[in-house]
This record gives C-alpha cells, sequence and structure tokens, in this order.
C-alpha cells in the first residue's frame, strides 16, 4: 500500500495528483487482461504468486476476478479495482468487464480513468470488442498504451500488428519494444530507447517474476542472437518511417506507444509500468456540468462511477466505488451529495483489491475507494464539500434484450425482491415495471444476455431466490414522455415501462416497427438511446 495511506496530515493534494496514474486495461475477450493484471500486482509486490485464470493443478485463479462465475468461465464481468506502486508512482488500475454484454459497465469505469492499456492478442490483432472500447477512448480522449500480448505464443508478423493499428484505429504505432525473435519464440526484446537488448527467464510454471539480463547492443551483436539483426533492421525502418514515440503526439491521441510482452510469463511486464508512470498522464481538473473545470487543490469532490454487493459472502455489504477529482478524502468526513442535497457521512472506507479490502484514511484526486455500506449512493452521483459542484452524469446504454422475471419459489418473494433492487441499483441490469404487468413483476433489460446470465446467479446463490424467465420479444427501446405514452400503449404490440431512474421507456419489436410507428404517427416523442 502507498505510504501515504497511513499518514496523519493529509499532503498537498495537486503534489499527490502529481504522482498518481489512472488507467484501465482494455481489450477483446481472452486477450489476458485479468492475467496481465496479476502480472503487474506481482512486479508490485501486491500478491506474492501469480495465479491464472484457467488455473489447474494447485494454480489459484487470478485475485482480480473474485466471483465464482468469473472463476469458473474464465472471463471479467465485473470491474476490479486495485491500488499498486511502482518507482514511487501510485497506479490506481481499474480491470474491466471484457465481453461486449458488459460494455455499460466498461463504459462507466472509462469515464473514471486517465489513460488505458489496450491488450492485443499476438495472433487475433484488432478484435471487434477491442475496436468498440477504443471508440470509447477517442470519444472521451483517453490516451492510449499498446501491449501486444501472448508473444510467446504462435502469432503474427510484428510489423503486420503495426500496420493494423495504425489502418484500423487511425493512430500511428510507436514502439517502446521491439521482438526479438518471431511470436511463439521470443528470444527478448530490443529496448529502443537505449538500444539494448533484454533476455527474459521465466519462473516454472509463471509463478513468479520472470528474470532479465540486460546486453549491451554489441554483446549482443557478438553474441550472435538469433532474431537481433533484424529487430535492429526493423527498429530502424521504423525510426525512418518516422514511428518513435513522442510524448506531445501520445496525449493529443495521435500516437500509441506499443510494448511486447508475454504476461502469463511475466515478460515484458516491467517496461509497461515503466510506461504508465513515465508516459501515462496524471489527474488534471475534471469539467462540471457547466463546463467550468474543480481544480485539483479545491475542497474535495468525487463521482460515483460503480457500485457493487456480494464481494464478501461474509458481509452482505455494498460499496460505491468513488473517483475522487478534487482535495482530499479523509476517511469519517460528511460531504453532500449533488443529487439530493443531503449529507453522507463516509465512514468506512476501503482501498479494494479484488475481493480483498484494505481501510484508508487519505486519498487524493485520481484515486479509487470503496465506500462501504453506501446505500443512498447511485452510479453517477457527485459527491462534494462546499462550495458545491455536479460533474455529468453517466449514461445508460439502449438495451437490446428482455425477460420477464419471478420468484421460482413464490416463498421466496421478499428476498427476491431485495435481490432485483440491489442488481438494478448496481447497475447490473436495467429494471422496468408497469401498472399493467404490476410492480412486483419486473421486466429486465440488458445490453446483452450473459447480464442475464449474472442476474440469474446472484438470485440464485447470494439472495437464495432463484428466477423464474420468459423472454419478450422486444429488441428496441425509445425514450419516451408522458405526453406520448397513452398512444404509444395503444398501439399493437408496443409497451410503455417505466425505468428505475424514472425515465420511461417504449419497446418495440425491431427497428422496423419503430419506423413504421414514426412515419404515421407523427408527433410522438421517440429518442434513441445510447448505442452500446
Amino acid at each position: 500500500m502507498p505510504a501515504d495511506q497511513h499518514t496523519e496530515h493529509p499532503a498537498d493534494p495537486a503534489q499527490e495528483a502529481a504522482r498518481r496514474r489512472t488507467f484501465a486495461i482494455i481489450s477483446h475477450p481472452d486477450a489476458g487482461k485479468s492475467t496481465l493484471t496479476e502480472s503487474l500486482a506481482l512486479h508490485c509486490g501486491a500478491v506474492q504468486e501469480a495465479g491464472h485464470i484457467h488455473g489447474k493443478g494447485n494454480r489459484g485463479s487470478t485475485v482480480s476476478d473474485w466471483m465464482s462465475m468469473e472463476q469458473e468461465r474464465g472471463i471479467s464481468v465485473t470491474s476490479a479495482s486495485m491500488q499498486l506502486e511502482h518507482r514511487g508512482t501510485v497506479l490506481n488500475l481499474l480491470d474491466t468487464p471484457g465481453h461486449s454484454d458488459f460494455s455499460e459497465d466498461t463504459y462507466r469505469v472509462l469515464a473514471a480513468v486517465d489513460a488505458a492499456v489496450m491488450l492485443v492478442d499476438a495472433a487475433k490483432g484488432l478484435e471487434p470488442q477491442t475496436m468498440k472500447l477504443f471508440a470509447v477512448c477517442r470519444h472521451r480522449g483517453i490516451p492510449i498504451i499498446t501491449v501486444i500480448n501472448k508473444w510467446d505464443r504462435p502469432g503474427r508478423e510484428a510489423l503486420e500488428l503495426m500496420d493494423e493499428i495504425r489502418e484500423q484505429t487511425g493512430l500511428e504505432p510507436t514502439p517502446l519494444t521491439w521482438p526479438v525473435g518471431i511470436a511463439g519464440d521470443f528470444g527478448g526484446f530490443l529496448d529502443r530507447g537505449s538500444g539494448e537488448l533484454v533476455t527474459v527467464e521465466p519462473s516454472a510454471g509463471g509463478r513468479h517474476l520472470a528474470r532479465e539480463q540486460i546486453h549491451t547492443p554489441d554483446e549482443a551483436a557478438q553474441a550472435d542472437v538469433d532474431g537481433w539483426e533484424q529487430a535492429v533492421e526493423e527498429s530502424e525502418l521504423l525510426s525512418a518511417s518516422g514511428a518513435d514515440p513522442d510524448q506531445e503526439t501520445f496525449l493529443e491521441g495521435i500516437t500509441s506507444p506499443v510494448l511486447f510482452a508475454a504476461a502469463v510469463r511475466h515478460i515484458g511486464v516491467p517496461r509497461i509500468l515503466d510506461a504508465l508512470v513515465d508516459l501515462a498522464p496524471s489527474p488534471s481538473p475534471r469539467p462540471d456540468l457547466a463546463g467550468r473545470e474543480r481544480a485539483l487543490d479545491e475542497p474535495f469532490s468525487a463521482f460515483t462511477f460503480k457500485v457493487q454487493a456480494g464481494m464478501d459472502p461474509a458481509h452482505r455489504d455494498r460499496l460505491a466505488f468513488i473517483r475522487v477529482c478534487s482535495g482530499v478524502f479523509r476517511r469519517g468526513m460528511t460531504a453532500t451529495t449533488a443529487r439530493t442535497g443531503k449529507p453522507f457521512a463516509m465512514k468506512y472506507a476501503h482501498l479494494s483489491f479484488g475481493r480483498d479490502r484494505d481501510l484508508t484514511d487519505l486519498a487524493y484526486p485520481g484515486d479509487v475507494v470503496g465506500l462501504v455500506n453506501a446505500s443512498a449512493l447511485t452510479i453517477g452521483d457527485t459527491l462534494y464539500e462546499e462550495p458545491p459542484v455536479e460533474f455529468p452524469g453517466l449514461p445508460r446504454f439502449a438495451p437490446e434484450h428482455f425477460a420477464l422475471v419471478s420468484p421460482a419459489d413464490r416463498g421466496r418473494t421478499k428476498q427476491f425482491r431485495r435481490g432485483i433492487d440491489q442488481l438494478e441499483s448496481e447497475g447490473v441490469v436495467q429494471v422496468l415495471r408497469s401498472e399493467v404487468r404490476g410492480q412486483e413483476v419486473p421486466v429486465l433489460a440488458a445490453v446483452g444476455t450473459m447480464q442475464f446470465d449474472v442476474v440469474e446467479h446472484r438470485l440464485a446463490h447470494e439472495f437464495r431466490a432463484a428466477p423464474r424467465w420468459e423472454t419478450l420479444h422486444y429488441s428496441v427501446a425509445r425514450r419516451t414522455d408522458e405526453e406520448s405514452a397513452g398512444s404509444l400503449e395503444a398501439l399493437p404490440g408496443v409497451e410503455v415501462l417505466r425505468r428505475g431512474d424514472g425515465e420511461l421507456l417504449a419497446l418495440f419489436r425491431d427497428r422496423w416497427h419503430v419506423r413504421g410507428v414514426e412515419r404515421t404517427r407523427e408527433g410522438l416523442t421517440l429518442e434513441p438511446l445510447v448505442a452500446a
């Protein structure tokens, strides 16, 4: 844990912000996000041994994937937050769900970071979900460090991958390291800054850190290392084409530093940490709803980007994750919730590491803090000390899948209702209700069907209230208003329901149905929702 967590007197928030890097790891499923997270933690001394998502025998699961469903399926379906330290810099790492069904949760996480590590599979290159997440990063102006992972397995040529990044993202890749040897025969890498050869000896099973050896260019040439000459020639070719790292263009979103790694064997991971410290931006003032920036040294402010319950079965508590934007967070302080104007006491605050937690007394801009039993907070809420501030809320994505859900055992109705309310508050799924169906029979709306799997799993295991499902044949939702609701409900095949946040949503079979209504019923309010 960073030393300043046990400091009695708060430090200057602007100075502390300068030594913080808050970033997310994004990629397509199975590119190695959780494995990289574990390797970063191992290098920073946060864990003693690395586990693996697809562990066998005595191998453990990664600590960032705490839900049993994640460990069983080998995917991340929740966002993990952890704080590490490297070279005196505090690294706030937010792991994100990789599956596209959880893109809404990923979007919320990206609203809380200042940089992103985009993980690319050496064999598969840029995949669809990677490109979707890249588009969100570009929209939000988040600079991207690219990591070509799994270079210890057969894959594509390095130059070919550079061309793909350039063509598909519009970013100019500027490698910091260059592989010596083809994918699947990772002999080491060329440090393009120093010109040195770095060879790596992994530990047995990848449980412990790999050992690096540094060789001067002359030593590498004299040792006749396979692939060294080709790596030098390709690096020179990159320089001739203008693909050398540049900090200004990286922060402007024009270029992306590139590193090669094999996270499961901890190869190249120290260079990723160095790149985050040396290149990633520190927190900057955040604009409020009016566009005014809240300076880092102004009084405390933060916003809630995630709510999560069920992380510790022994404690039925609920964590609200806040990103500190200005000032100093002090455990026990009372702030105001902008949405309600009511005071909120932050007595129990933790830094989380997967399921594990550590009590924290102080936090600074860029830090992520978990507030325990924060039932009064919802996603997007702003907390502040005077003077008042309110940051922009987080959008809800357009659902495409709808299901009617009820308790399989009517004797568990109370537990079922409590579970649905909890999952709605966390943003796991959108909950819609209407007078026609009755308040006790909710319609669940999701971006992807795997969200329903999470709901079923958690209702059954956490609340002991297994659900019964009935799929509804809607695929499009539009925002509407009270004036249009009556006319829409009178149309065949259209249903109007109210979401938990008060929004009215009109549900349609498909987009052609929507177009037909728009064409024949002018004047009705039918606003598109944010697409995933």
